[in-house]
Order: C-alpha cells, then sequence, then structure tokens
C-alpha cells in the first residue's frame, strides 16, 4: 500500500477510529475530545487536498485503488473496494473541506455534552469519506447510511424547537428513499449478472450483454425516486427546510453541503452511463420536476423571514439546477452538475455558519428582528456578501460555472438536426428565473440583517449583550469554505478537467458499446433516441472544461 492508499483508506478510518475512541473513553474528558476531533476531521480534509491535487485529470478510470476481496461476501460480488476517479476526487476533497469547517464550528460551541455530539459527528464523517471513495456498491449504499443515523440522533438529541416530530418525520422520508434507492441498485445487479457489484463490473456488463429498454425505464424510475427523496426533488422536498432549521450548525453544514449529494453522484455515476435509454425516457419529468424546485421552492424561499429556513429552502431550490443537467441527459449536462454539486456544497455550508454566528450575536434567526449589523460587524458582513455572491451564481465563484454550463447544455436541449429552436427552450427560459428569485431573497436578506435602522428587539438585545465581529477562530472556518469556492470560480479548469475527462469517455464507451446502447439486436432503440445519440456525439466537444476556459 503506497501513500496515496494509505491516505484514502485513512480518511475512511481515522475519524470512525476516533468516534469510536470518545465515545467509549473520553464522554467526560472534554479537553481531550478536542483534541481527537481535530485529527479526526482534519487527517481527512488534508488527505483529500493531497489526493485531489495528486490526481491525474487525463485518467479515466480509478486511481488509489484499494481492494480487500476476501470478505466472506465476495460470492455475491460484494467486495471492500476503494477508489477516486475525475467526479468523486473534487467531491471527496470538498466532505474534506466541509468537514473540518464544521468540526470547528462544533469544538467552538458551548453544545451540551460536546463529546458524545463530535464522536457522533466524526461517525457521521467518515461515512462521507467512504461514500465518495466507495467503487463497491453495496458499501457506497452502506457509508450513507453510516452518515445518516447520526443526523437523526443528532437532530433528536440537539436540534431546535420540535426537534423529534422532525427528527421522526426525516427518519421516515429517507428510510423510504434509500429502500427504493437499494431496489433500483439490487434489479440493476440481478438484470446484468456481473461478476461484481461495482461500478466499473457494472459498466462492462451493460456493454456486453446490454439491457432492454423498458427494463431501463423501470429500473431507472426506481433509482430516480429513490435518489430524489434523498436529495429533496420537487414534490419530495418537504423534509429537507424543516430538517435544517431544527438542526444543529454542524449537522445542517455536513447534510445539506455533503451527504445530500449521494442521490446526485449515483444518478450521475450510474443511472445516466448504464441506463441510457432510461434516463432519455425519463429526461422530459426530471426537468418538469427540476422547475418545481427552482420556481416553487424559490417562491417559497423568498417568503421566509427565518434566516435559517431561507437558507434551507434556498439549499434545496438549487438543487433544481443539479437535475436540470441531469434531465439534459448530456456528457456537458453531467460534468456542470457535479461542479454545481461541489460550489454548492461549500456556499450553503458557509451560509449555515455564517446564519449561527448571526444568531449568536443576534439572539434571534428572525431576520426583521435585526438590521444595522454591517457597522458592528464588517467582517462577518463581508463573508455573508460573499456567500450570496456565490448562492445568486455571480462570477467569481464556483456556483456560476456549474448554472452557466447547466444553461449551455439546457440550451442545446431543445436543438433539433437542423438547428431550429424548439418549444424545449421554454426550460432554458423558465430556468433562468431562478437567478431573479436568487437575487431576490439573498439580496434582502443582506439588506435586512446588515443594513438599515437597527430593530427594536435587537437594541435591547445589546444592552444586555455587547454585539461583537467575529473572532479569529470564528473565521478560520469561514475561509475554510470560501477559499475552495473562489478557488473553482477563478481557475474553473482546476476540478472541470478530470470531471470532462472522466464522465466524457464513460458516455463515449457507452456509445461504442453498440449502435443501439449495446443492446441485442432484437432490442432497437426507436429514432428519437438514436436522435439524441447523434446529437450528444455532436456536442461532446464542447465540454465544462472547454467553456470555462
Amino acid at each position: 500500500m503506497d501513500t496515496f492508499q494509505t491516505l484514502l483508506l485513512g480518511s475512511v478510518l481515522v475519524p470512525s477510529i476516533a468516534s469510536l475512541g470518545i465515545l467509549f473513553f473520553l464522554l467526560n474528558d472534554k479537553h481531550m475530545a478536542k483534541k481527537v476531533a481535530y485529527l479526526a476531521f482534519g487527517f481527512p480534509c488534508i488527505a483529500g487536498i493531497i489526493l485531489f491535487l495528486n490526481f491525474d485529470p487525463n485518467h479515466t478510470g480509478y486511481a488509489y485503488e484499494i481492494l480487500y476481496d476476501r470478505m466472506g461476501l465476495q460470492s455475491l460480488g460484494i467486495t471492500f473496494h476503494l477508489g477516486l476517479n475525475g467526479v468523486s476526487a473534487p467531491l471527496f476533497a470538498m466532505a474534506g473541506f466541509v468537514g473540518l469547517a464544521a468540526a470547528l464550528v462544533a469544538i467552538q460551541s458551548d453544545t451540551d455534552r460536546l463529546p458524545l455530539y463530535l464522536s457522533m459527528l466524526a461517525f457521521m464523517q467518515s461515512g462521507l469519506m467512504g461514500l465518495f471513495a466507495s467503487i463497491d456498491l453495496l458499501f457506497y449504499y452502506l457509508f450513507h447510511e453510516f452518515a445518516l443515523i447520526p443526523t437523526f440522533l443528532m437532530i433528536g438529541l440537539w436540534g431546535g424547537r420540535d426537534r423529534r416530530t422532525i427528527a421522526l418525520e426525516i427518519t421516515i422520508y429517507l428510510t423510504l428513499g434509500a429502500l427504493i434507492s437499494l431496489g433500483g441498485l439490487v434489479a440493476l445487479n440481478v438484470m446484468l449478472d456481473a461478476p461484481k457489484f461495482d461500478f466499473p463490473s457494472l459498466s462492462a456488463a451493460i456493454l456486453a450483454d446490454g439491457l432492454g429498454i423498458e427494463t431501463q425505464k423501470k429500473i431507472f424510475g426506481l433509482l430516480l425516486f429513490g435518489f430524489g427523496i434523498l436529495v429533496a426533488l420537487f414534490p419530495f422536498h418537504s423534509w429537507a427546510p424543516r430538517g435544517y432549521e431544527a438542526a444543529p450548525t454542524s449537522v445542517s453544514m455536513l447534510h445539506a453541503g455533503v451527504l445530500k449529494k449521494f442521490g446526485l453522484y449515483g444518478l450521475v455515476q450510474l443511472a445516466l452511463p448504464l441506463l441510457p435509454a432510461g434516463g432519455l425516457s425519463w429526461g422530459p419529468y426530471i426537468l418538469l420536476l427540476a422547475l418545481g424546485n427552482i420556481l416553487f421552492v424559490g417562491a417559497i424561499t423568498v417568503a421566509q423571514n427565518n434566516l435559517k429556513s431561507m437558507i434551507g429552502n434556498g439549499s434545496v431550490m438549487h438543487m433544481g439546477y443539479c437535475f436540470l443537467g441531469l434531465g439534459v441527459c448530456s456528457s456537458l449536462g453531467a460534468s456542470a452538475t457535479i461542479m454545481l454539486m461541489c460550489a454548492h456544497g461549500l456556499s450553503v455550508s458557509l451560509m449555515f455558519l455564517l446564519a449561527n454566528s448571526i444568531n449568536q450575536r443576534t439572539n434571534t434567526l428572525e431576520m426583521n428582528e435585526m438590521g444595522g449589523l454591517a457597522v458592528k460587524t464588517p467582517l462577518l458582513a463581508c463573508f455573508f456578501a460573499a456567500a450570496t455572491f456565490a448562492t445568486i451564481g455571480l462570477p467569481g465563484f464556483g456556483n456560476f460555472w456549474g448554472e452557466f454550463a447547466i444553461f449551455l447544455s439546457l440550451g442545446g436541449y431543445g436543438l433539433d438536426g437542423s438547428g431550429e429552436i424548439t418549444e424545449k427552450h421554454l426550460f432554458l427560459v423558465l430556468a433562468a428565473l431562478g437567478i431573479i428569485i436568487s437575487a431576490i431573497f439573498g439580496l434582502r436578506a443582506m439588506s435586512r440583517i446588515f443594513f438599515g435602522e437597527q430593530s427594536e428587539e435587537l437594541s435591547a438585545h445589546e444592552k444586555k449583550s455587547k454585539i461583537n465581529d467575529l473572532s479569529f477562530a470564528e473565521t478560520i472556518p469561514a475561509v475554510l469554505i470560501l477559499l475552495p469556492l473562489m478557488f473553482i470560480g477563478l481557475w474553473p479548469k482546476g476540478i472541470s478537467e478530470g470531471i470532462d475527462t472522466n464522465i466524457t469517455k464513460r458516455y463515449e464507451l457507452l456509445e461504442k458499446g453498440g449502435s443501439n446502447f449495446g443492446l441485442p439486436s432484437c432490442c432497437p432503440v426507436d429514432q428519437v433516441l438514436k436522435k439524441t445519440v447523434n446529437h450528444q456525439r455532436q456536442s461532446e466537444a464542447k465540454n465544462v472544461g472547454e467553456g470555462n476556459q
């Protein structure tokens, strides 16, 4: 095992070992528990940076692979198989950044039973790192569950108002979504009869044996609705804003920023490349549901007065853009979705972090009870402005490139062979309204919190407690998130090149598996699918990396 493999394995094991160590030996030693937490979250962050920087963007397969095939489940094709490719490497690094920032927020807090809180948070981090590092699909699913279980418990134990009711609601929703997605994964494995239950083996099996169009549609539907519930796809989104509002800050950061990307990652890595006919069949419906996220949830976001509720609804709204990229069913759309996933994970985490800082200073999250904070907290105002601009999608931040490339892919979605504009461009026009909606709720929040006259409620609170700007310790986690967010915004090629190489190659391999998506000759693809394939081939040259340079 070389250094890079050790870092990859350690990113999964160190947080879990630290979690157990705190749980069994340090529950009554807060000082030592904090020290162990620094290691539990610092190691994955540093390892993620090193592995990402050393990943070859021209490599189309997995790097740093670790394989343990003698686990007693090899007869079922299940192995402990870790590795990173061009899609998972940036998400893996993003999980490390957000995890360390969330841990610093937790360590600096006065949370009751802090050692137990840090133990659960570290176990959640272990699951998040393992999720993006897993090549085997069973462990991909299990790591998601490892991260999900602490989420339920932490909301129930340390959440805000109605925390137990909300924890139960989230448990029902996410358990249902997880079971449906598991059914889709099992169905895919059974129908393909691959030698191993992992991404490469399933890809090779479908290229070799093919899969009927009706079967693809059914399995893709299971994966879409299972993963869609987990990602808060409209209309299965109502659990998310309530959950984020009630959850402790660190939990909101990790779930909204990282864990919610599980479903999108599965659709990009698994569903679309392996079930192209299913994706093309479901594509128009995905676009319609994505508009529900953008327009319907966006309108709800504008109506919010509670800051944390606004951020939670805004996060769900922006998941609609990711689904738009998937609904186009092209390599450009999928690449843009991954870029936006990375950027959104950072920006929404920063927003929740700053909301916590505002709450600590004002003792409220109701925006109409604030005002004029920029004079007293100029540094906090600057960070909040940066996070807001990133959320809106302004140039200079990673969100811009993800949304811009999604609009490009959507613009090409409605073009037929003659290049004429069709009614499909209505999706593009309606999706662009989301930019205006984001600007409305983002800029209004800045205005109500940091500018204008100070509210009577805030004046009364200031008489009891002085309002100070961010301390150096509070600035560190904010900077930790803002730097990679600006890195993507100022140099998008830094992550887009590896994403493009991997996704474009996988889509090309799938198309070259046979003129009919690798299907047997008895299962011809209809003319719509053939025309879409030809259009995809013509547009492959225009990828995210070329569009960003």
